[in-house]
């Protein structure tokens, strides 16, 4: 496959690609979603991952339908890498994309519970010998001998199945003479301690770089030596003792036509470095090629460990994500019995950013086996359309943003943040946030994005929020109830965010509202939420509770009689009765009117 058919290559990035890697290794780059080697060669990190996400998975990427799905679905990649443990691992899970064979989604699932089970049941000083491994293995940017030096490492934890069951299979001994080999030929040249002839003549030549022959004249003369042949044994000694050459060497470098002295010492020197560093050269290129050959003759194991390794991590990684978020696996349904539900769910950013518990959610729509939901939620219908409807802050978005999680990271084979949950894989997902722009072309962009799945063949799962932020009220709520009526249409599943709800007048019979509510102020005078929608219910937005905060937070009077008119607007009486309810207090009484 020529470079320029993957996606995002164009001519100046295979320029590029071809330059440092070459084509054939670039193309295998790609194909093995290697991000380290594009980045290598000069791509961003960014760019990198787009190109490799598409190669990979482009059938998957083409289910995130629009700019928001997309977003969400990096947003939860982003969440995942937290736990990965090592940078490769990281690059790996940024270009994992949702998958279009449900097969496939079961068999990673497969794979991340195992490991998860696996780390669960590693005693707390494996747990961290494994952390301090991939650690280690980081810090020296994953090369082929952190790569074996780990899978030593996590072999010794004697664990032999889920993800560590590669390592265990390796071979022992040839991972040792590997080790030697690869320790040998870390750097730019052969390492100390590697043979003991090499380092011999190394230690040589630094000493002889370190001898002048001015000083060795004048130091052989003070020692009273002044004949010819004296001076040459002397020097003959000096040389022995301070290089620990061979008096061989040293007698076939002694200069023979010197003019005196000084010039036969110069040229003695000059002659046993070019020797000494002849036999250095000699015996380094002896040793790589013997080094080289033990290396390639373990090549099939150390490519076996670099495998094993990069492998456990990525399981390991996706395994402490669905841990660190108590994450269960979901079960699909299929189209003709179309759902999404899920029990106590959790939406992942809040509980990563929450410093307290955030209540989970019972939601479902189409077949489902949700008995009931919490409290005086209900029982959800087996509707596939909902309108939500509820209080401002009273988190309708979120709700849809959690079941956007779920659906992108169930797509992708791996568990999602509720105690059960059922998700029927779709060919698109359109997820729409409230955008608070109101202009035709905005109008016209997101008609664009979101209906065209609804019209292919295909399920689609529609998350659409507050629609009406972007055109007129009058006008939104006929649109709005256009699109619930073509979701019902084309069964679809769907959950549309309004507060248009009593406008969406017939509502089809197919289609249900339900309801979110606000109870009131606490006493810091923050807004209660019941975040549990209450099903066939229509919620109500809650302005005399917002009125009754802002009363009781005025300090100027002017202010504060500008809130009470409000509050008259809305009803003295229910914001006096939220103010009671609160127990606000500051040392006085405070009265609507006064």
């Amino acid at each position: 496959m020529r470079l320029e058919e993957y996606w995002g290559v164009g001519p100046k990035t295979r320029e590029r690609l071809v330059d440092t890697l070459g084509a054939d290794r670039a193309a295998t780059a790609i194909e093995r979603g290697d991000v380290r080697a594009l980045t290598d060669a000069g791509l961003t990190r960014g760019r990198a991952t787009h190109i490799l996400r598409r190669a990979t998975g482009n059938d998957g990427m083409e289910t995130l339908a629009t700019a928001d799905a997309r977003e969400a679905y990096k947003d939860v990649l982003d969440l995942v890498v937290e736990h990965a443990l090592t940078e490769r691992a990281a690059d790996r899970i940024r270009i994992l994309t949702p998958l279009i064979d449900p097969a496939a989604m079961e068999s990673r699932l497969d794979d991340v519970e195992q490991a998860r089970e696996v780390w669960a049941g590693l005693s707390d000083d494996d747990q961290r010998a494994v952390l301090a491994a991939y650690d280690t293995y980081d810090d020296r940017d994953g090369t082929e001998l952190a790569a074996v030096e780990t899978a030593i490492t996590l072999a010794e934890l004697g664990v032999d199945d889920g993800p560590f069951e590669p390592v265990s299979s390796l071979d022992p001994e040839a991972l040792a003479d590997a080790t030697t080999a690869l320790e040998a030929s870390a750097g730019d040249r052969i390492q100390g301690d590697v043979d003991a002839e090499l380092d011999s003549l190394r230690t040589a030549l630094d000493s002889l770089e370190g001898l002048d022959a001015d000083t060795l004249v004048s130091e052989l003369r003070d020692g009273g030596v002044t004949d010819v042949d004296r001076f040459r044994e002397a020097l003959e000694d000096r040389l022995l003792t301070e290089t620990d050459l061979t008096i061989d060497r040293i007698r076939e470098a002694m200069a023979t036509d010197a003019a005196d002295a000084a010039d036969f010492v110069a040229q003695t020197l000059r002659q046993l470095r070019i020797s000494v560093q002849s036999a250095t050269d000699e015996r380094e290129e002896a040793v790589i090629t013997d080094v080289e050959s033990t290396v390639e003759r373990h090549r099939e194991a150390i490519d076996d460990a670099v495998t094993a390794v990069d492998e456990i991590a990525l399981s390991l990684s996706l395994a402490r994500f669905a841990d660190a978020y108590d994450c269960t696996r979901p079960t699909f349904a299929t189209a003709d019995d179309a759902a999404i539900s899920v029990v106590e769910a959790r939406n992942l950013r809040l509980a990563a950013e929450a410093d307290e518990s955030v209540q989970a959610i019972t939601y479902a729509l189409g077949t489902h086996d949700v008995e009931s939901g919490p409290d005086a939620a209900g029982t959800p219908g087996d509707e596939r359309v909902s309108v939500l409807t509820g209080a401002n802050s009273g988190g309708k978005t979120t709700l849809l943003e959690t079941l956007c999680q779920v659906t992108v990271l169930a797509s992708m084979g791996l568990p999602v943040p509720a105690a059960r949950a059922e998700v029927t894989p779709v060919d698109s997902l359109v997820f729409h946030r409230r955008h608070a722009s109101f202009n035709a072309g905005v109008l016209e962009s997101t008609l664009r994005s979101i209906v065209p799945p609804l019209t292919d063949d295909g399920k689609t799962l529609m998350l659409v929020d507050e629609f009406e932020a972007i055109t007129e009220p009058g006008r939104a709520a006929d649109l709005l109830l256009g699109l619930v009526t073509l979701a019902v249409d084309r069964d679809a599943l769907g959950v549309f965010v309004t507060h248009l709800a009593e406008d969406l007048d017939p509502l089809p019979d197919a289609a249900r509202v339900d309801g979110i509510f606000a109870e009131g102020l606490n006493p810091e005078l923050e807004l209660r939420v019941d975040y549990q929608p209450r099903f066939d219910t229509l919620g109500r937005s809650t302005p005399e509770f917002i009125v009754s905060r802002l009363v009781a937070n005025a300090d100027d009077r002017t202010e504060r009689v500008g809130f009470e008119t409000l509050a008259e607007a809305v009803g003295q009486e229910i914001v006096q009765r939220t103010l009671a309810d609160a127990r606000w207090t500051d040392g006085s009484s405070s009265t609507v009117g006064e």
